[in-house]
C-alpha cells in the first residue's frame, strides 16, 4: 500500500471524482457531453471518445490536488495513457490518488436488491491494477428496499471481496448503494449501517475499507462509520439527485466527503471553448469541495 496515498485519503481536504463509467453507461457519458452515438461506428472509437473526454477533465487546471483527493477509474481509462503516462501515473504525479471500478455491473434486481455480478477475472484485475500504481478500488451494489436478508447478502458480499482486494494489497471502497427513490430510504440505511458495523468490526487492525454511501436521510447517520478505526473514509454518491441538491444534503454530514460522477460533469460539453469547459469544471469543483468540507455544524 501506498502510505503517501493512504494518508492523503485518510486526512486530505477535498472529495473524489468518479471518472468510472463502463460499457453499459459510456454512451450516455458521452451524450451527456454533447456526444451522440451516430458519431461512433463501433465500441473502440467510443472509448476513444470518452478518453477524450476524461483525459480533458483530468488535464483541466481546475482538476487540481487542492480540491480533488482521488478519482475512480474504469478500466480502459486505467490501461491508457494521458501526456504520455498510463493515467494512474499521470494522476498521482498531479497529487491525485487513483482507484479502479473492479465489479461487472448488476444482477437482476431480486428481493428488493441488485448484488454484483460475478467478478471471475478479479485475481487478475488486482495484479494489473498493481503494476498500474492503483492504490484501491471500488464496487457497486444497490440496495432499494429494506429487506433485511437482502442488505445482509450485499454487505456480505462487499466484504468477502473487499477481503480478496485487501489481501492483494490495495483498499476496497465498498459501495452498497441506497436507490434514492426507494419506497423507505431510511429503513434501509438503518439496516445497512448495522450489517456495516458487524462486518467492520470483525476485520483485523490492519484491514483498511473505504465506503462509499448514498447521502443519508438522517444527519450525521453514518458518523460512527466514519469514527470507525478500519475506515480510512466515508465518501458519498449523488445518487441521481442534482448537483445543487447533491451538495445541500451533503453539508449535514460532518466528515462525508463527495465521490460524485455525474453531478461532477453534468455541464461540460465537447464544443465548449477551452476556457469555458474550464470555467465550468472549476464551478463545479468549487461547490462540491464547499460542501465537502464545510459542514453545518
Amino acid at each position: 500500500m501506498n502510505q503517501k496515498h493512504f494518508d492523503k485519503m485518510k486526512n486530505g481536504q477535498g472529495f473524489i471524482a468518479a471518472l468510472d463509467q463502463s460499457g453499459g453507461s459510456t454512451p450516455k457519458a458521452l451524450a451527456g457531453y454533447g456526444v451522440t452515438e451516430d458519431q461512433y461506428s463501433n465500441e473502440d472509437e467510443m472509448f476513444d471518445l470518452v478518453h477524450q473526454m476524461r483525459t480533458r477533465i483530468i488535464t483541466s487546471p481546475a482538476f487540481n490536488s487542492e480540491q480533488i483527493l482521488g478519482a475512480i477509474l474504469f478500466e480502459q481509462t486505467m490501461d491508457r495513457e494521458i501526456e504520455g503516462q498510463y493515467t494512474a501515473d499521470y494522476l498521482a504525479s498531479q497529487g491525485i490518488v487513483p482507484f479502479l471500478k473492479v465489479d461487472k455491473g448488476l444482477a437482476d434486481k431480486e428481493n428488493g436488491v441488485q448484488l454484483m455480478k460475478p467478478i471471475h477475472d478479479l485475481d487478475e484485475t488486482l495484479r494489473r491494477a498493481n503494476e498500474r500504481n492503483i492504490f484501491g478500488t471500488k464496487m457497486r451494489s444497490v440496495v432499494h428496499e429494506p429487506n433485511e436478508e437482502a442488505i445482509k447478502a450485499v454487505v456480505d458480499q462487499q466484504f468477502e471481496i473487499g477481503k480478496q482486494i485487501i489481501e492483494a494489497d490495495l483498499v476496497p471502497i465498498i459501495e452498497p448503494e441506497v436507490d434514492i427513490n426507494s419506497s423507505d430510504k431510511a429503513k434501509s440505511e438503518e439496516i445497512l449501517k448495522d450489517e456495516i458495523l458487524k462486518h467492520l468490526n470483525a476485520l483485523n487492525d490492519d484491514q483498511y475499507v473505504m465506503l462509499k454511501l448514498t447521502i443519508p436521510e438522517v444527519p450525521n447517520h453514518y458518523k460512527e462509520l466514519i469514527d470507525h478505526p478500519n475506515v480510512v473514509r466515508v465518501v458519498a454518491l449523488s445518487g441521481g439527485y442534482s448537483r445543487e441538491e447533491a451538495n445541500k444534503r451533503l453539508k449535514d454530514h460532518i466528515g462525508l466527503i463527495a465521490s460524485f460522477s455525474r453531478a461532477l460533469v453534468t455541464e461540460l460539453n465537447v464544443n465548449q471553448t477551452k476556457e469555458q469547459f474550464d470555467a465550468a469544471l472549476q464551478a463545479a469543483v468549487n461547490s462540491i469541495h464547499d460542501a465537502s468540507v464545510n459542514k453545518n455544524k
